[in-house]
């Protein structure tokens, strides 16, 4: 059959370019006025970016991150299966779990388990109905600042990661579940090797997200002296005055890190998203009128 040549024409898109110059043109303005403004104090950002304590702070900061996230992520999906099961107590304790945590603010929280001590002055363990006492401590020494923040972050990121979760359940057609079942695995096999793989291709975006967003909350951990990046900065700041300069580096960091933590959800997205897709645009070719395709 014969084959028809086309020549493809591209469009011209002015305005692009002209969006592309103004906006070229005013980043290179900021840039260039960040660059040469003495009151950055660039000189005093070189000097903390790589410092012992700017780097243990970015340490305590990476790890109250994936502390609470992994925390979050096997919490959530107990909380999320709870809240889908027929049984009307687990189904109400998660409801009551997931409306009390995501309806107050995650300051307030940290600020709460921080000061712990005032509401309860000593963490006690003993045999209830008795006076036999196996462990008492004052609250301060075992709810450290960062014990605190673990709880704080861990727990209301249960709450997000719940939902997160249920709705990617969701999702998953219910024939496939009926299936499952009908084949004769049991309800958590097929939770487990059923649903929740086809599910993870709508729960990693948001859960990527979910990562990214938690990294940035650790800074408010600096209300009660969590020993992470932004606590040290403030803690260096509150005694040179240079607010700028350390709100710098720590925007450095943070700006880094989440750079950093992309990547692997881009993979992850791409990886549970196979199959899903649209086909790339140079798998598709031009149909002709009476099915000929174009060359």
């Amino acid at each position: 059959m014969e084959q028809i040549s086309l020549q493809v024409v591209r469009r011209r898109h002015t305005g692009r370019w002209v969006a592309a110059i103004l906006i070229g043109v005013v980043a290179a303005n900021v840039v260039l006025s960040l660059a040469t403004n003495p009151n950055v104090g660039w000189g005093t950002v070189g000097e903390y970016l790589f410092a012992s304590v700017t780097l243990r702070g970015v340490a305590v900061t990476i790890s109250l991150t994936v502390i609470a996230i992994v925390l979050g992520a096997v919490g959530g999906i107990g909380i999320a299966v709870m809240r889908i099961s027929a049984n009307p107590v687990l189904s109400s304790v998660a409801r009551g779990f997931i409306w009390f945590f995501r309806g107050t603010p995650v300051l307030v929280q940290i600020i709460f388990w921080g000061y712990l001590g005032a509401l309860y002055p000593d963490v006690t363990i003993g045999i209830p109905f008795t006076d036999i006492t196996l462990f008492s401590s004052p609250t301060s020494s075992v709810v450290t600042p960062f014990l605190a923040a673990v709880l704080a972050l861990g727990l209301n990121e249960m709450a997000y990661t719940a939902e997160i979760v249920r709705g990617g359940i969701n999702a998953v057609d219910r024939g496939q579940t009926e299936a499952a079942l009908a084949s004769g695995l049991a309800p958590s096999q097929t939770m487990r090797k059923i649903v929740l793989p086809q599910a993870m291709r709508v729960i990693i975006p948001p859960m990527g997200n979910e990562v990214l967003t938690m990294l940035k909350t650790t800074a408010l951990v600096s209300v009660i002296a969590g020993q992470d990046l932004m606590t040290n900065m403030q803690r260096i700041y509150s005694q040179t005055y240079e607010v700028i300069p350390l709100l710098v580096v720590a925007s450095i960091w943070y700006l880094a890190l989440t750079t950093l933590l992309s990547f692997p959800q881009a993979w992850l997205e791409r990886r549970y998203g196979r199959g899903f897709g649209r086909r790339p645009s140079s798998a598709r070719r031009l149909l002709l009128p009476g099915g000929r395709h174009a060359s």
